[in-house]
């Protein structure tokens, strides 16, 4: 039985921990977050195939290029 004390503990801590949420309506609270944010992404304008392909290739490109450049400063600290 005592293996199964902190168990139970916890369990009870949990349950209470629930109910004064509940009663306080931090639940109500949250569930209207979501709805809220969800109503708020329906609004935004999403970029389209095209130019979400575009941006992918601009970020890939700056990400070489700072890489290139990293390679190349550590080759130049190398030689001097």
């Amino acid at each position: 039985m005592k293996q199964f004390a902190p168990l139970v503990f916890g369990v009870v801590v949990a349950s209470v921990a629930f109910a004064l949420m509940w009663r306080k309506g931090y639940f109500l609270k949250i569930s209207n977050y979501v709805q809220e944010t969800k109503e708020e992404l329906r609004k935004c304008s999403w970029p389209t195939r095209e130019e979400l392909i575009e941006s992918t290739a601009v970020v890939m490109v700056a990400i070489f290029t700072v890489g290139a450049d990293f390679i190349i400063s550590l080759f130049v600290h190398l030689i001097a």
